[in-house]
């Protein structure tokens, strides 16, 4: 297809959007999008919580609910909801996109270093009000402040898949 082509189809693309949302109106059309994902992140939240006090093993294998270690948690409880993530915490820290920490919701992965090296090695479930979801050590899956602390200095990064 020549770059004419591409233009007028990009063009009509637009159009075809710009009139989809004057007639059906904006708050109609956006508001499905955000609902639904607002829904799915208190839906992580419940479906973490049914796990919580489940031992923590590192290198669980992923589908085994009896115990896990942090990226199989993560990445068990967003299958439920639909979403795929990576095994690893290091790879999961690469999919959906950065959130600056001031801006966290609910349902956003967060990361940690546990060593003295500064790599990811820990993910968790942002929960709301400074709190993450996880499963480290002792006590299994819990919830743990990020507000001060070890969790607070340990802090990485964020990443929203949802």
């Amino acid at each position: 297809m020549n770059p004419l082509h591409k233009n007028i189809l990009k063009k009509l693309a637009v159009i075809s959007i710009s009139s989809t949302i004057f007639l059906t109106g904006t708050t109609a059309y956006i508001a499905p999008s955000v609902e639904a994902a607002s829904s799915s992140r208190d839906r992580v939240i419940s479906i973490g919580n049914q796990y919580l006090g489940t031992p923590y093993k590192f290198g669980a294998q992923f589908g085994v609910t009896s115990r896990f270690d942090c990226s199989s948690f993560t990445k068990w409880v967003y299958s439920r909801v639909g979403k795929t993530l990576k095994r690893a915490s290091k790879d999961q820290a690469r999919q959906g996109y950065f959130v600056p920490r001031s801006q966290l919701v609910k349902g956003d992965l967060v990361f940690f270093t546990t060593s003295s090296r500064s790599g990811i090695s820990h993910v968790g479930i942002y929960a709301g009000n400074s709190r993450v979801l996880h499963t480290y050590g002792a006590g299994g899956v819990k919830y743990s402040s990020m507000k001060s602390g070890w969790w607070n200095s340990h802090y990485v990064t964020a990443r929203r898949v949802l």
